[in-house]
């Protein structure tokens, strides 16, 4: 039976993007972020020019993503969540092709993409059961 973080992990391979919480300066912090699962890790892909990745190197981030907006009719809803310590990370040519195509621009700059790994540490996992009505 999988652990939560590895069911997390399991489900975060479903999406494409997320947003990763940490804090700056002692604030809560939110960044969105484009995400793939390696070896059981999650490795994200964000844009420079916001500096995101400054404030998730070395620290601590909880990563989560959902189907909330995707889920199929009768489909369960879930979101998931990681926790682990987020670290720089160079891609292999595979990773990177993984990815897919990067943006052209990001707020009017050209897009120049960083890379991140998050080794999760605990995970958590929320799903519905029934049918869920959407407006």
């Amino acid at each position: 039976m999988p652990t939560d973080a590895q069911h997390a992990v399991g489900l975060l391979a479903r999406t494409a993007y997320g947003r990763a919480a940490t804090t700056m300066r002692a604030l809560p912090f939110l960044a969105f972020a484009r995400h793939i699962v390696a070896d059981a890790r999650v490795l994200l892909r964000m844009p420079r020019s916001c500096g995101y990745h400054q404030v998730c190197a070395g620290s601590v981030v909880a990563y989560g993503a959902d189907n909330l907006s995707t889920a199929g009719p009768g489909e369960s809803l879930w979101t998931a969540q990681v926790v682990g310590r987020c670290e720089a990370h160079e891609p292999s040519a595979a990773e990177v092709e993984r990815f897919g195509p990067a943006p052209r621009r990001m707020d009017g700059e050209p897009f120049d993409p960083v890379y991140l790994r998050i080794e999760p540490q605990f995970g958590s996992v929320h799903v519905t059961e029934g049918p869920v009505r959407t407006l």
